[in-house]
């Protein structure tokens, strides 16, 4: 890749950076407007065009979704699992971003305390499971002992093989006891990931993503790999089976990755009662009493 090709890749994973926070903003009539900031090519404009409009279209299929969930007390567990910088938070914002927080909900734990160390495995990830009604997203999940523990040695190799032996029980203990199980794996090339590396290092806002295990990952690129293949070999059941989405290109990888979790859950739209806003109560005896002037946060802006 000559460098003036490098240059154009971080500045467009730059631009989808910006995107991830005007997305916020946007309705459908906006999409135009957007589509054509901060870039030149009309092709890429076109292509940002159709990812607004059709990732719009998803989190309002998202929403109906999330409304049957409720109403049938449906419970549902979505595993992302991936390399670091694969796009797991990306696509997990995108499907939280429009839904209520009380049903859909992230669970993304950090590394086990001493205590947790000492406990059942799967114990302080049983924890974060959903209620009838509820759905819950893993940014990252119990497979981290067939990855990062696997590959950096924070397991042996006995605590290993019990994985592969108690996993596909756990998980299918789970749906019998109704919950839906759906597992992504989050696949970039070598090439990406290196790329993806870069744009964090030299953009200040994204540095912080970027932790020393993350970059010693990039030096393990192949043990992650082989422990990678020995997952997905030993872990896909019936009633839980992995589902690989390519994700060189995040926004490719969003949407479809959306549309398929869609597919795989016989939801219907839920009809919603009329709201009706009731007028407000007034009364000749109330006095608003004005805020005092050094409570009051100061206009700068």
């Amino acid at each position: 890749m000559s460098e003036e090709e490098l240059m154009l890749r971080l500045r467009r994973d730059l631009i989808d950076g910006y995107d991830e926070e005007l997305e916020m903003e946007l309705e459908d009539r906006n999409v135009d407007v957007l589509a054509g900031m901060l870039v030149e090519s009309d092709e890429y404009k076109d292509s940002r065009r159709h990812y607004f409009r059709a990732l719009f279209n998803l989190q309002a299929e998202l929403v109906k979704l999330q409304d049957w969930v409720v109403s049938s007390g449906h419970k549902m567990v979505i595993i992302f699992e991936g390399r670091d910088s694969a796009g797991k938070g990306g696509v997990i914002k995108r499907i939280t971003q429009r839904l209520n927080p009380r049903v859909v909900r992230v669970a993304a734990l950090p590394a086990p305390n001493n205590r947790e160390r000492t406990q059942w495995y799967f114990q302080r990830y049983a924890s974060h499971l959903p209620a009838a009604g509820e759905i819950v997203l893993f940014d990252r999940s119990w497979y981290n002992r067939a990855g990062v523990e696997r590959v950096m040695g924070f397991c042996t190799e006995d605590e290993y093989e019990e994985f592969f032996r108690s996993v596909p029980e756990f998980e299918r203990m789970l749906a019998r006891s109704g919950i839906q199980l759906i597992k992504y794996w989050f696949s970039i090339s070598d090439e990406q990931q290196e790329l993806r590396f870069l744009s964090r290092i030299h953009d200040p806002l994204k540095q912080w993503k970027l932790s020393p295990m993350d970059l010693e990952s990039r030096r393990e690129w192949e043990a992650y790999t082989q422990a990678k293949e020995v997952m997905l070999e030993r872990t896909h059941i019936p009633e839980a089976p992995w589902w690989v989405v390519p994700a060189d290109d995040k926004k490719k990888a969003r949407l479809n990755c959306i549309a398929h979790l869609l597919s795989k859950v016989s939801y219907k739209e839920i009809e919603r009662p009329t709201i009706t806003l009731p007028p407000r109560e007034r009364h000749e005896d109330y006095v608003r009493h004005p805020v005092p002037e050094h409570m009051i946060v100061p206009q700068i802006y």
